[in-house]
């Protein structure tokens, strides 16, 4: 099969995070940047769906500056065949905007499979992926835990709360990835080796017009420091009046 994997850089989750000078966006000084979690078992899930077929090619694509161009030879290192830079000075805040310079690029492609991480970590906004199904007239399944290609047709299981659901679909088709799915492999040595003599092109990405910025960043207020109302079982009367009067939660 022929499957393209659209990924995204962004800051480790563990990072300590702050506001950069311009009040609308994180100070990414200092900062580890990495694929995004979603997107990199959308990488592993492209690789093994390759691999149990006995072969096919595997294209990662990102959007922004130069910068993500270690996300993709990352994905390459992992076992992706190339990769597509869309080169942009910063990713908008405009999904549709992202959506459109990636359906210009995949349009032609001839892929069986489109995939994409459920959301991105930074934005979890989870619009880009659907929003390339619908301006390339393909079926989207989301937050796919689960995915078989078989005889020509895909079927993905959703997680409900509480549940879970089935669904099949025709091909070629766009799924966004959900954990579950395939923990992402460590690249190795041979791969990282390899993935430096991998194609890699970069071009101008097609950007939409760009309808939604961002204005304003906030972290969240800090939590309130905890105390400790006693010891052991005689603790429990005052707790309770606490969480009564004070929480009020009970």
């Amino acid at each position: 099969m022929k499957i393209a994997v659209c990924i995204k850089r962004t800051p480790d989750s563990e990072s300590r995070f702050r506001i950069a000078a311009s009040g609308a966006a994180i100070d990414e000084t200092g900062l580890k940047f990495d694929i995004d979690d979603f997107a990199s078992y959308a990488v592993e899930a492209a690789l093994q769906l390759n691999e149990k077929a006995g072969g096919g090619e595997t294209v990662v694509y990102a959007l922004g500056p130069d910068t993500v161009q270690e996300s993709l030879r990352k994905a390459m290192s992992m076992g992706a065949d190339r990769a597509v830079h869309l080169k942009a000075d910063a990713v908008p805040a405009d999904g549709l905007a992202i959506a459109k310079a990636l359906a210009a690029e995949l349009a032609s492609g001839g892929y069986d499979l489109i995939l994409f991480g459920k959301h991105a970590f930074d934005s979890s906004a989870g619009v880009v992926g659907t929003a390339v199904a619908e301006l390339l007239g393909l079926p989207c399944v989301t937050a796919a835990s689960e995915l078989k290609i078989e005889n020509g047709a895909g079927m993905a299981r959703r997680e409900l709360e509480g549940s879970a659901e089935m669904l099949t679909f025709p091909l070629p088709a766009v799924i966004t990835i959900d954990e579950g799915v395939a923990r992402p492999r460590y690249p190795s040595l041979k791969g990282i080796m390899a993935a430096k003599k991998k194609p890699l092109e970069s071009k101008p990405a097609q950007l939409g017009a760009v309808r939604v910025t961002a204005q304003k960043a906030e972290l969240p207020p800090e939590r309130p420091a905890g105390r400790i109302v006693g010891e052991g079982v005689t603790a429990i009367p005052e707790l309770v009046k606490l969480l009564q009067n004070e929480a009020k939660v009970l």
